[in-house]
């Protein structure tokens, strides 16, 4: 049976991986994201290869009205959200709390949480409404141990821990579900968003091991969402299997 599915950050990434994944499954998607060109690119893509609905709803998750008048807008076939990917967000910068860049600090912090909060509060109404629905966070490692140099990034992600079980309990009596997927190294744009840019920077994250892709992280969270109706999967922590911890990897020496 097909569901509506709305995904953020969904231009690229983790984001992009579950559209097309959800799309395979023959979902219909509401894509948001804040690259207007991508979204009109991925709904041409999913709709032509896979003969389902998309819906692009250009919008940063940081613009509160942006987000409510969005979802209020919604058409009424699209208004049952079956699921809702609470993907967007972003590292910005590695440095000491000493030499962190404010602009980057509001950033992560609007994106990664009042974001989150934002389209949360906008489409579960929707979901009370018809008595059922999942909501989907992307977490981190980083949410479950802060690592040096990462203390904001880190302090948005273990929020998204918080909330997502605040999320739970309070959503628990009107037959909604709350999940947390929450991933270690993912070879994404991620590390050159952190590093501003720099690929250089950005490449060497990855070298000597294996990390996750966009795609290990959609089959997660397509497994979480397809689990019977009485089972829920609170929280489902996926590391490479070349990562132990955080900051603990197995390299294999790279020549030259």
């Amino acid at each position: 049976m097909s569901r509506t599915i709305f995904i953020t950050g969904a231009t690229s990434g983790i984001g992009k991986a579950c559209a097309e994944k959800f799309a395979a499954s023959k979902d219909q998607l509401i894509i948001c994201g804040r690259r207007e060109e991508r979204l009109t690119r991925l709904r041409e893509e999913l709709e032509k290869k896979h003969g389902i609905a998309v819906l692009p709803l250009p919008l940063d998750v940081r613009d509160k009205e942006a987000v409510n008048k969005a979802v209020n807008k919604l058409p009424y076939h699209w208004k049952k959200i079956d699921v809702l990917i609470n993907n967007a967000g972003l590292a910005l910068g590695l440095s000491g709390i000493d030499g962190g860049d404010t602009d980057d600090w509001d950033q992560m912090i609007d994106t990664n949480l009042k974001g989150l909060l934002y389209v949360s509060k906008a489409v579960i109404p929707l979901m009370k409404e018809q008595g059922s629905g999942h909501i989907v966070n992307i977490g981190s490692v980083a949410g479950v141990e802060t690592y040096p140099k990462g203390n904001v990034y880190c302090a948005t992600k273990h929020a998204v821990a918080s909330l997502t079980k605040g999320m739970r309990i309070d959503l628990l009596p009107f037959g909604i579900k709350v999940s947390q997927v929450s991933p270690g190294a993912v070879e994404t744009e991620f590390s050159v968003v952190r590093f501003h840019g720099n690929t250089e920077k950005a490449g060497n994250v990855y070298k000597g091991y294996q990390p996750l892709t966009g795609e290990d992280v959609a089959d997660a969270v397509h497994y979480v969402t397809g689990v019977p109706a009485h089972v829920n999967v609170n929280d489902l922590l996926l590391m490479p299997a070349a990562q132990a911890a955080a900051t603990i990897f197995h390299k294999e020496e790279t020549k030259e």
